[in-house]
């Protein structure tokens, strides 16, 4: 995966109006860090008082890098949105990767990191 992530546009897929959930968390923190950050949640929510997008296809410019906050069967659905939509980056949180998705990112092409913490790589946590 090239690039400054700092400089990217990233999608954190699971955002969560609860504190306590990880989605939440990450968001947080990458917005408090000057990320470039947006948050994708099914329901649409605000969340720390920022819109959150029900999907990927919603956001309205390009995503350079999505995370992935969300249960396996789940990436493996966004796998498939990254590669319609041509993103080219997927970092896929502990918890959140299965061999499907990054089997099926590889073949698409698309870069993927898993079994390593976005937050903690990048010296944010």
């Amino acid at each position: 995966m090239k690039g400054n992530f700092a400089e990217m546009k990233i999608a954190v897929i699971g955002v969560s109006e609860n504190e306590e959930k990880y989605g939440h968390k990450i968001f947080r923190d990458l917005l408090n860090a000057g990320y470039r950050v947006v948050g994708v949640n099914s329901r649409g929510v605000r969340v720390l008082g920022k819109e959150t997008y029900r999907s990927l296809e919603e956001i309205p410019h390009k995503i350079d890098l999505v995370i992935t906050v969300v249960p396996p069967s789940v990436t493996e659905e966004i796998v498939e949105i990254c590669k319609k939509l041509g993103i080219k980056n997927i970092w896929m949180q502990p918890g959140s990767e299965s061999e499907i998705a990054i089997k099926k990112a590889r073949e698409y092409g698309i870069s993927v990191i898993f079994n390593r913490c976005f937050m903690k790589e990048n010296g944010i946590w």
